[in-house]
């Protein structure tokens, strides 16, 4: 066939950057927070959950009573302009009582969070990634902590060492780990067939080097969002522990201790109950509608 240069045309001016990129690159943790501030119910659970953080450091520290501080003429008062949350039946501070609660629950909550990300993620990322023999016998271990239940490793640590926050987090420690571990295991299961896997394992990476700078961090947006409902599991089994008598030791409080002990005084002195109650529904609400949105922010399909 004969080129002929009247089949041919000059391209027009106008139409020379109609292929330019306009829009700027994004990386994958900018567009996931891009996406989790356009969601508003859950951008208001974080917003919650950081004012109950600073209130729960900061409000005892600025009280002018102290959590364990008595006052016998001011029991079971109510609201006021100087005890903005009442009295308990030892004329205690429920403002500065509730806020220490929220603390310690918190901490068991955050210190759960930690012990899953160390514990299960390691646990979960080695079994997947080896496979084989390793991962039947690290899965039958798996089957056998989970088989325990956590309130009879709690009640027998207790019996053992005594109620306190040490007790539970321990009984956390020895179970909690668990669902985290299945999970990473089977995102790894999934990811170490990928191409650059493959391509780091030809260049000669250590398995040790895969695990942690390829297989983990590429499932890291599922691990968040598992942490997220781990924190509030866990300051409910605590809560559920206060509530029966087995955790923290008086005149310390939880938020679990702060309900139970309002609800034997629920008819009589309301306020005793309503107030904790809040804090505590307010926490797991709003951990609950974060992770949601973390869990639609970081899926890759949820894109545009």
């Amino acid at each position: 066939m004969e080129l002929n240069s009247s089949k041919f045309a000059p391209v027009a001016k106008e139409t020379l950057g109609t292929e330019r990129i306009v829009r700027p690159s994004v990386n994958y943790w900018k567009d996931a927070w891009r996406r989790l501030r356009k969601n508003r119910l859950a951008m208001a659970g974080l917003t919650i959950l950081v004012l109950i953080a600073l209130l729960a450091i900061f409000a005892p520290m600025f009280s002018h009573y102290k959590y364990d501080q008595q006052m016998l003429t001011l029991r079971n008062h109510g609201p006021s302009a100087e005890y903005w949350f009442g009295n308990d039946d030892f004329g205690r501070d429920l403002w500065t009582r509730v806020w220490v609660g929220a603390r310690i629950s918190l901490m068991i909550g955050i210190i759960a969070a930690i012990i899953d990300l160390i514990v299960g993620v390691i646990y979960g990322g080695i079994s997947g990634y080896f496979g084989g023999r390793v991962d039947d016998i690290m899965q039958r271990v798996i089957e056998i902590v989970y088989s325990i239940p956590y309130l009879l490793i709690a009640i027998l640590l207790i019996m053992v060492i005594g109620p306190g926050v040490s007790s539970i987090i321990l009984a956390y420690a020895i179970t909690g780990w668990v669902p985290m571990a299945r999970l990473v295991r089977g995102q790894v299961l999934s990811l170490k067939e990928q191409e650059y896997v493959l391509a780091s394992r030809t260049l000669g990476s250590s398995p040790w080097r895969i695990i942690f700078r390829h297989l983990i961090p590429n499932a890291l947006g599922i691990i968040i969002v598992q942490i997220t409902f781990v924190v509030p599991q866990a300051i409910f089994v605590e809560a559920f522990l206060s509530f029966i008598g087995l955790g923290v030791r008086v005149p310390l409080a939880s938020l679990g201790y702060l309900l139970s002990d309002g609800a034997t005084y629920m008819r009589l002195y309301p306020h005793r109950l309503l107030f904790p109650t809040a804090v505590f529904s307010l926490i797991l609400l709003s951990f609950n509608v974060l992770g949601d949105g973390l869990r639609d922010a970081l899926d890759p399909k949820m894109r545009k």
